[in-house]
């Protein structure tokens, strides 16, 4: 099983998760162009794509999508409430969306795919869970750490979590209140302090590689979100990685781990 980021943060996110001959894509939210590069870069084309999943429909997620369909059809997936609000949006995706189960999972390349609710303030918000021969989780974008995220994630041997900002950048920094405000409100975005928490609970439910996703620009670093959940999770055996916001990560898990 393998994760790869294309890009991950505030100006675009767009990741690909592949094991066999499956790749899935997660989010479109850079240009087309630039999707169909990084994929190019892996030896495979937009027509290698099972699907596309999409976490929820702000633009940082989604602006990509339009395009990307009009030059490919591609099946789009997400719960019901996301795919009435993403018609609702952009009307021309319509005819390429379909409903996931939020109480089941649908076989994408032999992968089985299920999701699970996120807390942001957005219309729907959800994260991903990916079962194979290995297991992947994938969620951004949620302001709280709540039993629903947990059980979406642990026991996966690879996840990406959101480590967004550092609390002291993000309140001392310039943004102004009410951003401020909604950032570390419980439907905002996870602090570095937080994904530390998350990634100590993972790495001892078995997670072998944790990659830090969703760095915010202004209030975060990639060493300093590192340094601090790499201390959350010291003695832990699992390794940790920070995608990068526009360029490539590849992390995979190559021999089946028990958890």
């Amino acid at each position: 099983m393998r994760i790869v980021t294309f890009a991950s943060g505030s100006t675009g996110n767009c990741s690909l998760i592949s094991e066999g001959k499956a790749n899935i894509l997660i989010d479109a939210g850079i240009s087309m162009r630039r999707t169909a590069a990084a994929l190019s870069q892996l030896g495979l084309g937009p027509q290698d794509l099972c699907g596309v999943l999409i976490t929820h429909e702000h633009s940082d997620h989604i602006s990509g999508l339009s395009m990307l369909l009009k030059h490919h059809d591609l099946k789009v997936f997400a719960p019901m409430p996301l795919c009435e609000e993403l018609a609702r949006i952009k009307p021309e995706t319509k005819q390429n969306l379909n409903y996931i189960p939020e109480d089941d999972k649908i076989d994408l390349g032999g992968i089985a795919v299920g999701c699970f609710r996120t807390m942001h303030d957005a219309v729907y918000s959800v994260g991903y869970r990916f079962e194979g021969e290995q297991t992947a989780a994938f969620a951004t974008d949620t302001g709280s750490i709540n039993d629903t995220l947990v059980q979406g994630l642990e026991g996966a041997n690879i996840a990406l979590i959101e480590a967004n900002h550092d609390i002291n950048m993000l309140k001392y920094g310039g943004y102004p209140y009410f951003l401020k405000k909604r950032i570390l409100a419980p439907t905002g975005h996870l602090s570095n302090d937080d994904s530390g928490k998350l990634a100590l609970h993972l790495a001892k439910s078995g997670t072998s590689n944790i990659i830090l996703g969703h760095l915010s620009r202004d209030n975060n670093t990639p060493e300093l979100a590192y340094a601090t959940v790499a201390a959350a999770i010291s003695g832990q055996n699992a390794e940790i990685s920070v995608a990068p916001a526009n360029n490539m990560l590849a992390v995979e898990v190559l021999e089946r781990l028990k958890c």
